[in-house]
């Protein structure tokens, strides 16, 4: 199938943990918007280690939705982080996660960024 976009670049949006963690649990309008209807002239990526960084931030308490993980899946672009920053994936460590969950919990009370 080919699309012609009469030689307009699509616009590539990158979703850091916070975002993808605010997509999650549906605390954030923007993202939410952007992902679940998804427009022909942008283009979601995120690296794999965001994505790890994110799920692994949720916890116990918090309202996650299953099937929101599923629509991430079908409309973002998943890249490995070594292939696209040339680094190594590291570990999630506890002071990561509550940086992750400062920034998406600060961001959504304050209306700040999304992405």
């Amino acid at each position: 199938m080919k699309i012609e976009n009469n030689g307009m670049q699509k616009q590539k949006i990158y979703l850091r943990a916070g975002g993808i963690m605010r997509f999650m649990l549906g605390t954030s309008k923007k993202i939410d918007d952007m992902v679940m209807c998804k427009s022909n002239e942008i283009d979601l990526v995120t690296t794999d280690q965001d994505l790890y960084e994110a799920l692994g931030s949720i916890k116990d308490y918090d309202k996650f939705n299953q099937r929101r993980l599923v629509k991430f899946l079908e409309v973002v672009e998943i890249g490995s982080l070594e292939r696209v920053k040339g680094k190594q994936r590291t570990i999630l460590t506890d002071e990561r996660v509550e940086q992750i969950r400062k920034i998406a919990l600060k961001d959504q009370e304050e209306g700040g960024k999304d992405a």
